[in-house]
C-alpha cells in the first residue's frame, strides 16, 4: 500500500497505517483482494478445521465481519458463536430416538442399591437429544476453554507489535481489538465444532470425565438414545443389554456426585487451576510465523490440529494436571468396580465394562480436538489402578468403607496411595502398620511409667488416682 492509494470518492489519501490494516483485514476476511492480499474464505475456514458447506462459510464470513464491528471489539470472545456452531454440528444427519430408557434406569437403579451406600439422585434420569445436550453442556466447555482463548489473543496481539515497524504501532494498537475480535471468533466457532462433534459421540451425561451435567433438576443422570444405539449396533449382546449396563454406569455416576457434594467443585476448580497456568509463549509463536505459508491452508491446519499454540506444561501446571487426572480415574474407576458389581448377572458385562474403559483411556477424535484445542486431556491414565484399588478396599472393609472414602476429598486416596495400595490399606487400618522399633520402645516406656505410677506426676502434675 503506497501514498498513492485513492478511497472511493476519488481523493487522494495520506498513508494511514490504523485506517488502512482496518480497510486490509476487512477485505481479506470478506473475499476481497487489496493489493494483492486476498483471503478465499474456503481456504480460511479449511485452516480452521470448520466445514466447507456453503451455510457455514456463510456463518463464518458473518461472524468474522460482526467480530469487526465496534461494539464487538471489546476484546471478549462472542461465545454465541460456539453455542450456535455446536447445535449445527450436533443437528446435522441426525436420527433422534424415540426409545425409553427409562425401563433401563428403574432396573439399574434396584440393581445399584446392593452394589453401593450411595442413594438415589432425587432428580430423575432423563433422555436427552443430541441438541439438548448441547445446551445443557456447553455453558462448562466454555468455562474450560476461555482461559485459553484470551491468552492466546492476548498472545497473538502481542506478537505483531512487538515485530512491525515503530511505525505501525500505534496502528496495530488501534486495529488490537479487532485483531482480537476475530481471533475469538475462529477460536468460538472452533470450540462450537468440538462440542457439536462429541454430541454425536457420547453416550451419557458423565462419558467425558467431567461433570458436565449440574444444577437443579440436572443430577439425576442422561443418556443419549441415539448415541447409544450408535454404540450398542454391531455388538454380540442385545441392545437391551447394552442399555441396561449403560443406565447402571450413568446411575452409578450420578450417586457418587450426589453422595459427594464436593466433588463436582472440586473437579472443576481442578480444571480452573489448570487452565488459570497456561501461559502462550509469544516467541514460539514468533518461531511458527517464521515458516508460516500464508497460502498453504493445510500447514496451518496442522498447527493447530497438533496443538503447538499450546505450550508445554509448566511445572505447575503438570502437578495440577496429574490431580485432576487422579481425580477423574478415581471417579471412573469408582464407577467402574460398582457398575460390574450391580450388573454380575447381566450376560457380557464384563466385556462391555472393558470396551467401555478402552473407549474412556483412548478419547473420541472430538476429546482429542478439545485436547488439541485447550491443551487439557479428559483421559485417566491410571483408571485400572484406581478401580483395582477400590475393588481391593471393597473387598477388605467393606461396601461402607470404601464409599466413606468419598465423604471429604482429604479421605480419598493419594497419587502414592493409587500406585502402592498397600500404603491406603494401611492408612484406614485394613492393614496392620508394621512394627517399628522406636514406637516399641516408647510404648513399653509408657507402660512402664503408668505402672510405676510417675507419668501423672511428670506430665501432668496430677496424681494417677485423680
Amino acid at each position: 500500500m503506497t501514498s498513492d492509494h485513492f478511497s472511493d470518492d476519488g481523493r487522494d489519501n495520506e498513508f494511514d497505517p490504523a485506517r488502512d490494516i482496518e480497510e486490509i483485514l476487512r477485505g481479506m476476511l470478506s473475499g476481497q483482494n487489496f493489493d494483492g492480499f486476498g483471503i478465499d474464505p474456503s481456504e480460511l475456514a479449511k485452516a480452521a478445521g470448520l466445514p466447507l458447506d456453503q451455510a457455514a462459510l456463510q456463518q463464518m464470513l458473518g461472524a468474522l465481519q460482526h467480530a469487526m464491528t465496534p461494539q464487538a471489539m471489546s476484546g471478549e470472545t462472542d461465545w454465541s458463536l460456539a453455542r450456535k456452531t455446536a447445535i449445527d454440528v450436533a443437528s446435522k444427519d441426525g436420527n433422534p430416538s424415540t426409545r425409553s430408557l427409562q425401563s433401563a434406569f428403574s432396573t439399574a437403579s434396584l440393581w445399584l442399591d446392593s452394589a453401593t451406600t450411595m442413594g438415589a439422585s432425587a432428580d430423575a434420569p432423563r433422555e436427552l437429544q443430541r441438541i439438548e445436550w448441547v445446551q445443557q453442556t456447553i455453558d462448562t466447555w466454555i468455562e474450560m476453554a476461555e482461559p485459553v482463548a484470551d491468552s492466546i489473543s492476548q498472545a497473538l496481539t502481542s506478537a505483531m507489535q512487538e515485530q512491525l515497524p515503530e511505525e505501525f504501532q500505534s496502528a496495530v494498537s488501534q486495529a488490537s481489538g479487532m485483531l482480537k475480535g476475530v481471533g475469538a471468533a475462529l477460536f468460538a466457532m472452533q470450540l462450537g465444532q468440538v462440542v457439536g462433534s462429541l454430541a454425536r459421540e457420547v453416550v451419557s451425561g458423565g462419558d467425558v470425565g467431567v461433570p458436565l451435567l449440574g444444577g437443579p433438576g440436572k443430577e439425576g443422570g442422561a443418556l443419549l438414545p441415539e448415541n447409544v444405539a450408535a454404540f450398542a449396533k454391531g455388538l454380540d449382546q442385545e441392545t437391551t443389554e447394552v442399555e441396561l449396563f449403560l443406565a447402571t454406569r450413568e446411575l452409578a455416576h450420578s450417586r457418587l456426585f450426589r453422595h459427594a457434594r464436593w466433588l463436582r467443585s472440586h473437579l472443576m476448580s481442578a480444571v480452573g487451576e489448570y487452565a488459570r497456568g497456561i501461559e502462550i509463549n509469544v516467541e514460539h509463536i514468533e518461531d511458527l510465523a517464521i515458516d508460516l505459508d500464508p497460502h498453504n491452508p493445510e500447514q496451518i491446519q496442522e498447527i493447530l490440529r497438533s496443538g503447538q499454540l499450546i505450550p508445554p506444561k509448566t511445572e505447575r501446571q503438570q502437578a495440577a494436571h496429574e490431580r485432576l487426572e487422579t481425580m477423574i480415574a478415581l471417579v471412573d474407576g469408582y464407577v467402574d468396580v460398582v457398575t460390574l458389581e450391580a450388573t454380575k448377572l447381566l450376560p457380557g458385562a464384563t466385556a462391555l465394562a472393558e470396551m467401555i474403559r478402552r473407549r474412556r483411556a483412548a478419547g473420541g477424535p472430538a476429546e482429542r480436538a478439545f485436547a488439541t484445542l485447550v491443551g487439557l486431556e479428559l483421559r485417566p491414565r491410571k483408571l485400572r489402578e484406581a478401580a483395582a484399588l477400590w475393588q481391593l478396599v471393597g473387598e477388605k472393609g467393606g461396601i461402607e468403607t470404601r464409599d466413606g472414602l468419598w465423604a471429604h476429598p482429604d479421605f480419598l486416596p493419594t497419587i502414592e496411595e493409587l500406585e502402592n495400595p498397600e500404603l491406603l490399606l494401611k492408612r484406614i487400618g485394613l492393614v496392620p502398620h508394621e512394627a517399628d522399633p522406636a514406637e516399641i520402645d516408647f510404648d513399653r516406656e509408657l507402660k512402664r511409667l503408668l505402672e510405676e505410677g510417675n507419668l501423672g506426676d511428670q506430665g501432668t502434675g496430677e496424681t494417677p488416682e485423680s
